[in-house]
């Protein structure tokens, strides 16, 4: 349905239809556990138990597939249960090729949980391509690849990239969360699996937990179905009515974060105090030509920059911003500011950390769609 309208409009409808019983235009939150049968194993379409299916979540499931430009939509109860059922495809003596500069809770998963089953991983800059290909093994069976990466927006050619993997045979995951799939659709340049955390872009108000994935091989997305139910981290109805509320305004939510990201990046690359900026819309960005090709209608709301003077400069700026709030997570309407080293990324031994270029003095900027004039004047206070 709606499969070849604009994203505006299937962002709206797709995998919407008004309820049959009054007409309501907003899916119901069908707030139930099980479904009553006709008689023993008949059921009305696939409702016979609530964590398998649920009308509002599957509502859900159909309009973020459609965003994608994908078939299979699964939802799940956070970002990271949403990973966890891409490694579930693995088993033991598996390996796993991942982007070097990825978000923390990526990173732990793999070396705190998933080693311990023997799932091994290597990590490696994906912005190099040799070096992608030789981190590659006969037992690679999944290449994470997430761009722009966090916290230091390093874009990856997914489409290079998944060639390797694909004469590889491995199964390709990309984790679009900084991008939304407003600005970037990795299942159109050969990706297997898409992943967001819908805590960010895509829930876009700072108010649900949530994770999503989609898929358009039926057989990949069978078997991410199966572990849905069967680990059962699933999104409850709730949430999912939150998200469907929340992907109707997704294009012009992510419209204005880009418009006001792109204008702050030039502000900050202005500024004495600052010694470098990470914005993939500025042609300095080191690959702002892979951004240009792959990504389109904005560069996203994330930045990142450095101040000189390290960890004092850096923490003097965090705690005198205003408008900028000092919290974890990203991607909601209002702007949030915070420390990788200290906060997001903590959990990445610091040598580590320090090698991928996360130093004190970075801070990482996720732009609201606040008036732009008024952040601007908040980070020039700050700074001065």
């Amino acid at each position: 349905m709606h499969h070849n309208k604009g994203f505006a409009t299937r962002a709206i409808h797709a995998g919407q239809r008004p309820d049959p019983t009054t007409g309501a235009i907003m899916t119901p939150v069908y707030q139930t556990s099980t479904y009553v049968q006709q008689s023993p194993g008949v059921i009305i379409e696939d409702y016979d138990y609530a964590r398998s299916a649920n009308p509002t979540r599957k509502a859900l499931e159909e309009n973020i597939a459609s965003l994608e430009g994908g078939r299979h939509g699964l939802m799940f109860a956070s970002g990271l249960a949403a990973l966890a059922a891409c490694v579930h495809l693995l088993q033991t003596g598996d390996h796993v090729v991942l982007c070097d500069d990825v978000y923390g809770g990526t990173f732990r998963t793999l070396d705190k949980v998933f080693k311990q089953f023997g799932i091994t991983y290597t990590r490696v800059d994906m912005t190099d391509l040799d070096a992608t290909d030789a981190a590659f093994t006969a037992k690679t069976k999944l290449c994470w690849i997430e761009t722009p990466t966090n916290p230091l927006l390093k874009i990856i050619d997914i489409e290079a990239v998944s060639r390797i993997a694909k004469a590889k045979g491995a199964i390709v995951g990309v984790d679009n969360t900084f991008a939304s799939p407003v600005l970037q659709n990795p299942l159109a340049l050969g990706a297997d699996i898409v992943l967001h955390s819908c805590t960010k872009y895509i829930g876009g108000h700072s108010d649900v937990i949530g994770g999503a994935l989609i898929a358009n091989d039926d057989d990949i997305a069978q078997r991410l179905k199966f572990t849905q139910n069967a680990v059962g981290a699933i999104m409850a109805p709730w949430d999912s009515f939150l998200l469907l509320r929340s992907t109707k305004t997704l294009q012009v939510r992510v419209q204005r974060h880009c418009e006001n990201a792109a204008k702050i990046a030039d502000f900050l690359a202005e500024q004495p105090q600052i010694e470098r900026v990470i914005y993939p819309g500025r042609a300095d960005h080191p690959q702002h030509a892979i951004a240009k090709k792959q990504m389109r209608g904005g560069y996203g709301g994330m930045i990142t920059a450095t101040l000189k003077g390290g960890l004092p400069a850096a923490r003097s700026f965090l705690e005198r911003v205003k408008l900028f709030s000092l919290a974890e997570s990203l991607g909601g309407v209002e702007s949030l500011i915070e420390h990788p080293a200290i906060m997001t990324h903590a959990s990445i031994d610091k040598p580590l950390r320090e090698a991928l270029g996360i130093s004190d003095g970075l801070v990482r900027f996720s732009v609201g769609i606040e008036d732009v004039a008024d952040l601007i004047e908040d980070v020039r206070e700050a700074l001065n």
